[in-house]
Order: C-alpha cells, then structure tokens, then sequence
C-alpha cells in the first residue's frame, strides 16, 4: 500500500508542477529564482537523462513501460519485507509513470529546474526526474552499509 501512496504522491506532484510551468512559462522561458545558481525553466526533453537517445521516443517508452511492469512482477522479491524498499519503490513508480505520462501524452517531457554551479550548467529535470535519482543515491548507500553489515557478521 506504501508503494502506491507514495507512487501517487510522486505523480500527481510530477504532473501538477510540469502543467504549472507548461501554463506559465513560453517555451524557452527562464526566470532566475537565486541568480547564478537555480532558474525555473521550460524546456522539452525528447531523451532520456542527459537527452540520452533523443528523438526515439518510442524506444523510451517501451522501456519504461517494460521496466514498470518488471518491477511489478518482482515487486516482492526487490522489497524483501522492508518498508524503505517499499518507498524506494513508490519513488521509482512515481517517477518513472510521470515522466512516460509526458512521452505518450507530448512526445517530450517537461524539464523545468535548471541549476548552475560556477561554469557548469546542469541539464534540467523535473519532479520525476528527482524521485528517480533519489532511489539510486539511497540505493547505492544503502547497498554500501548492507555490504558492510554483511562483511562485519562473517567476520564476527
């Protein structure tokens, strides 16, 4: 049940920022919000993160589609009983609906936070886009500790 309140959370936030700024913002707008480091921008992505396999839209779709429904299937197995799996996966769902929501509806997606760190500009992305990154960084951490539990109980 988590999975899915959180999955919903995550879309309906997704969906109702990305239609604020597609109702507020001219396409190619840019409004700094703290000057040199954050702007709220309207930009379309026809890629994956980083306009990774830009104008093969249904590629893009047929693999987030297929990735959902893998996760669906293997729901149980990926969340082992753990509530912080079951809201990793309610990010990742959310997310990843969010942004196949926009291929299917657009043919792009709605990218609108647009931060600069010095010289460097990172690509722009959205709610969706954050939930998805969120779940690898915990994952990645979270990994790291659960492999050193493991590795200090066979040592123990």
């Amino acid at each position: 049940m988590l999975i899915l309140i959180i999955g919903i959370l995550v879309l309906f936030l997704d969906q109702l920022t990305k239609q604020a700024i597609r109702a507020n913002l001219v396409y190619g707008d840019s409004i700094p919000v703290i000057d040199g480091f954050f702007n709220l921008v309207y930009v379309r992505n026809d890629g994956a993160a980083w306009n990774l396999l830009a104008g093969h839209g249904i590629i893009l779709i047929l693999i987030s589609f297929s990735v959902m429904v893998a996760l669906y299937f293997f729901r149980d197995k990926i969340i082992e009983g753990r509530k912080r799996n079951e809201l990793l996966m309610g990010l990742l769902m959310g997310g990843i609906a969010g942004n196949l929501i926009d291929r299917i509806r657009f043919g792009w997606v709605t990218d609108f936070l647009d931060f600069e760190f010095g010289a460097y500009h990172y690509p722009s992305f959205n709610v969706a886009d954050s939930a998805i990154c969120i779940v690898f960084v915990i994952y990645l951490i979270m990994s790291f500790f659960d492999k050193k539990k493991q590795e200090e109980a066979e040592d123990a």
